[in-house]
């Protein structure tokens, strides 16, 4: 055997190569590998930091050493350079522009190889002065818009803009009328108000770090004309670009603003699309947070007040920095063998790669090719071993892969995956024998049984890879096994001992059978083996073990009997349908029997949904059957959702109920011009299954509008005008594309109708101005949509009013007259309907005092159409003008001729002295000393009494002429309370309180 194997041996052509290697070491060098990178730096100019530092960390093994490239070039680090290492951190002592802004990158290298990081630019931050020449004045008139350029000094990077107004810090607020355009600086008042008069300076801030400048602009003065403020339509001055690009990810702001009187209103809207949630409107500027791809497109601004409107739109083109799909990764090979590297990247534009090898640019030479993402190496080779790094760029930046190629050689070693040393099989059965030694490059492998050389034969194979399999195994295979490995590096060997055992019979074979789902089974499995060894069932579905641990409760086994693997199934699901195999097996061998489980249930989904044959209302589906799961379909219903709503529900059909044979069926009665999804539920003798997967969303065709916009009305807004309110349409009853309104009104009496068009389903209102138009004049008035297909029906003729004016007659008959010190009423002839050019809706009572002006007059208003008027708190003996304005909702009509009154003098204040009281039979007798009224005082013209028994009962008001009052009481009276106070042309004096008590006083 020695000789022979020598021989077999000696036919290897064995080539001498020395490589240190240490394939099982446990300590592993490895190359660089960055765990901080620099990244890009802001300096500002004049700051008082005297340093920057750029950071730069790989872990390595050895460790890794530093260098630093600036703009492609190594710097130097001299010893009185001022440019430091610290570790891998640059460190660059006090910065200047000319001399430092650029790129940078560090360098990483060791033994094993070289990486280079990505780029950090260093760049500096600055605000100059605004220039110091005046500036011009601005001279407008009143009520129409104006800009102030704001021209701001050099700068980087950009800045954020107010303006004052007059002095600091007295800064513009953005409040619809004014707007600061943070994109060029720029002041925009829509509509100039007296307010608006003065001096205006722009506000430039830059925000660096932590480092915040500013810088104001000479002030420009804003002179206005006086002028009545004619309205006019929107004019839109601050422009978003027309096609600007962002980066996807980036927060994009758009600008618009419009001069315009009435102060238009700025909504926006996506052309080719709809709003999205990303979306923050505030009138001028609309903010797409966080964009993305489905962001591109054509965006419209629109500006509107009730003179028109006008538009913008610009289209927003959606770029995006380089991102990795696909990267490689640290890689072992062996020398000689092929390598094919790749790595891909997304990005807009394109990225482009190219690959780096310890930090070197590499193309295509002698056994490597470079293309695009594909590094291709053929006959690797000990030198191709170090770092390699992906690149992929474009003009919005740069991204780095690493990884490291290791080009292995070493002899077969069997250490790690020796042959099994024993290695029992099965009597009849057969056994494989994996030889599997670490070796670079890949060993030749040959096998014996003692000093037998083992070749193929029926009963024997040794694969390509040097496992060995045994077939139809008896005593006589037992004994020792060895694996002979060999390559150019060297040989090994491994030896295992077979030891053949009784074989394992399966005795009792699980049956098919055929159960509804929701009903338990159990399924028989016994089987025989070797009494020396352990004997273990395992159950397997369509192949696919069963873990019963996880399986929810559904899977038991049913005894726990060495020999016996019976499986029970509890509360069967459809899904538990299908081939269950039972496997007893040793560690030598195993035996297998299968059965089958039809379990049956409602049907599956079915697939394949599809649509087509579409029109404004209909569209044909088809679908393929799903599973039956063992019960015949019996019908399917469709339910169909919108972009309204995410619930779907069940559409009218044709035929009204498909039967379960059928595969396409007609859905009818759906809205035009509206996106669906449709999906198919099957239902048979057992319950109904799950839906299908959503068909494709589709649009159903345009027709004109079925129904009549509802809500009609109007009334209100400024002289000669006519506003017609209505409800604008909801998405599923517009029908079609270009929607719009169109009204028809006529002034009541007359014949011919007059039409407008009013665009956007979002419309709401109409205004029709015209000077002949009278107040509160009713004009009949009707509405009907449109879209591009046709108009629809029109509404019922509704009654709607113009605006109303202030009455034009004045109260007549006015009349005031002073029922005490501090009180009068009013009274007044009613004016006639036909004069109040709108609804009455009561009379404003205004009252001043003699000597003051009309302008300071208190107003009380009435409501409806009372002619009377109780007015309180008035100051006693004082003289009051009075008059009387009929008003409607436009304000108030002409005053009425004014009346006089003077209010009386104030009543005494003194109460009633030295109260007395007697009983006599049935009464008390009341008296008291009479109240004399001062000077400034009216007269005493009688006394009030308001007498009550106890707290709870209701009080009984008794007057008098004179200083005494008779009261009956009853029988069993034992006390009173009682108040007395003075009274008379100004009013109640003040009160005197006694308790009367029987048998005192």
């Amino acid at each position: 055997m020695g000789a022979a194997m020598e021989l077999v041996f000696m036919s290897l052509a064995i080539i001498s190569l020395t490589v240190w290697c240490q394939p099982h070491s446990s300590m592993r060098n490895y190359g660089p590998i960055f765990e901080e990178q620099p990244v890009n730096t802001l300096f500002p100019e004049g700051s008082t930091e005297e340093k920057i530092t750029l950071a730069c960390r790989a872990r390595a093994s050895p460790p890794a050493t530093y260098r630093w490239k600036m703009n492609g070039t190594e710097l130097k680090m001299e010893p009185d350079s001022r440019y430091r290492l610290f570790g891998g951190d640059l460190v660059i002592s006090n910065p200047v522009k000319s001399k430092d802004a650029g790129s940078y990158q560090c360098v990483a290298s060791n033994p094993r190889g070289t990486v280079v990081s990505k780029e950090a630019h260093i760049r500096f931050g600055f605000l100059q002065e605004f220039s110091t020449e005046e500036r011009d004045p601005v001279k407008i008139t009143e009520g129409w818009g104006t800009m102030f350029s704001c021209i701001p000094p050099p700068h980087y990077p950009g800045l954020s803009y107010r303006w004052l107004l007059n002095e600091f810090p007295n800064f513009i607020p953005g409040d619809g009328r004014r707007f600061v355009s943070q994109t060029t600086g720029n002041l925009y008042i829509a509509k100039t108000e007296a307010s608006d008069l003065g001096n205006y300076s722009c506000f430039a801030t830059s925000h660096i770090d932590f480092i915040t400048k500013s810088v104001f602009s000479k002030f420009a003065r804003l002179n206005l004309v006086a002028e009545d403020a004619r309205p006019y339509a929107p004019s839109i001055k601050a422009k978003f670009p027309d096609d600007p690009y962002a980066l996807a990810g980036q927060v994009v702001t758009l600008e618009c603003f419009a001069f315009g009187n009435p102060v238009p209103r700025i909504k926006w809207r996506k052309v080719d699309g709809s709003q999205s949630s990303k979306w923050i409107a505030s009138e001028p500027i609309l903010q797409i947070q966080d964009v993305g791809f489905e962001d591109e497109g054509t965006y419209e601004c629109e500006a509107e007040n009730s003179k028109g409107k006008d538009t913008y739109q610009g289209r927003i083109i959606i770029q995006a920095q380089p991102e990795w799909l696909k990267v490689i990764t640290d890689t072992e090979a062996d020398i000689g063998s092929d390598l094919r590297w790749s790595c891909a990247a997304a990005g807009k534009p394109r990225p482009a790669i190219r690959w780096l090898r310890n930090g070197q640019l590499l193309i295509s030479q002698n056994r490597i090719e470079v293309s695009g993402g594909e590094l291709r190496f053929s006959k690797l080779a000990l030198e191709d071993s170090g770092m390699y790094q992906c690149v992929a760029e474009n003009k919005h930046g740069t991204v780095y892969a690493s990884a490291e190629l290791t080009v292995q050689a070493f002899a077969p070693d069997f250490r790690l995956s020796p042959v099994k040393r024993l290695i029992p099989a099965a009597r009849g059965g057969e056994v494989i024998i994996p030889c599997q030694p670490k070796a670079a490059p890949k060993s030749i492998v040959l096998w014996t049984k003692g000093t037998e050389l083992l070749i193929n034969s029926s009963r024997v194979t040794i694969t390509p890879d040097g496992t060995l399999i045994l077939r139809n195994i008896s005593k006589s295979d037992e004994g020792k096994y060895t694996c002979f490995a060999e390559n150019f590096m060297g040989k090994a060997n491994s030896t295992g001992i077979l030891s053949v055992r009784d074989a394992t019979k399966i005795t009792l074979a699980p049956s098919s059978a055929d159960i509804n789902a929701g009903e338990n089974i159990t399924l028989q499995c016994h089987a025989s083996h070797d009494p020396t060894m352990d004997l273990t069932f395992t159950w397997s579905l369509d192949d696919i073990p069963i873990d019963i641990e996880k399986s929810d409760g559904h899977y038991r086994r049913a005894s726990t009997k060495e020999a016996i693997g019976d499986l029970t199934i509890l509360n069967t699901l459809l899904k538990q349908s299908g081939k269950y195999t039972c496997t007893a097996q040793t560690v030598v061998d195993s035996a297998s029997e299968s059965a089958v489980l039809i379990v049956r249930g409602p049907p599956g989904a079915p697939g394949g949904v599809v649509v087509r044959d579409i029109t404004e209302a209909t569209i044909q589906l088809s679908w393929s059957r799903g599973f039956d799961n063992h019960s015949p379909i019996a019908k399917y219903i469709i339910q169909a959702r919108t972009l309204l709503s995410n619930k779907w529900k069940q559409v009218r059909t044709n035929p009204a109920t498909i039967e379960g044979n059928e595969e396409t069926a007609q859905v009818v009665n759906l809205i035009p011009w509206m996106d669906y999804e449709f999906r198919v539920i099957a239902s048979n003798i057992l319950g109904t299954g799950e839906p299908s997967a959503p068909s494709s969303k589709i649009r159903t065709k345009e027709a004109a509008p079925t129904v009549a916009p509802s809500g009609l009305g109007g009334g209100g807004g400024a002289p000669n005008e006519l506003i017609i309110n209505w409800t604008p349409m909801l998405r599923e009853y517009q029908n079609g594309d270009g929607f719009g309104y169109i009204l028809s009104f006529r002034k009541q009496g007359t014949q011919a109708w007059m039409t407008a068009r009013v665009p956007h389903a979002e419309s709401l209102h109409y205004v029709y101005r015209n000077e002949s138009i009278g107040p509160y004049t009713p004009f009949d008035v009707k509405i009907k949509a449109y879209n591009r297909k046709g108009e629809g029906p029109e509404s019922l003729t509704a009654v709607v009013y113009s605006a109303e004016e202030e009455p034009k007659v004045a109260s007549s008959r006015v009349t005031a007259k002073a029922v005490s010190s501090s009180e009068m009423d009013v009274s007044w002839e009613p004016v006639e309907q036909g004069d109040t050019n709108g609804v009455l809706l009561g009379y404003e009572i205004r009252y001043w005092k003699d000597g003051d002006k009309e302008e300071a007059a208190d107003r009380v208003r009435t409501a409806g159409l009372v002619t009377a008027a109780h007015v309180t708190g008035l100051n006693s003996n004082t003289k009051y003008h009075v008059t009387v304005r009929a008003y409607n909702r436009a304000g108030t009509g002409p005053a009425s001729p004014s009346t006089n009154i003077t209010t009386t003098k104030p009543p005494p204040s003194r109460p009633p002295g030295n109260i007395s009281w007697t009983f006599s039979g049935s009464g008390v007798s009341i008296k008291w000393d009479p109240v004399v009224a001062q000077g400034d005082e009216s007269a005493v013209t009688g006394y009030k009494m308001l007498y009550r028994q106890d707290s709870h009962s209701i009080p009984t008001l008794y007057l008098s002429s004179k200083n005494r009052l008779d009261i009956p009481v009853p029988e069993d009276f034992t006390h009173a309370l009682v108040q007395i106070r003075a009274t008379g042309p100004g009013g109640d004096g003040v009160p005197a309180e006694v308790h009367i008590l029987r048998n005192s006083g």
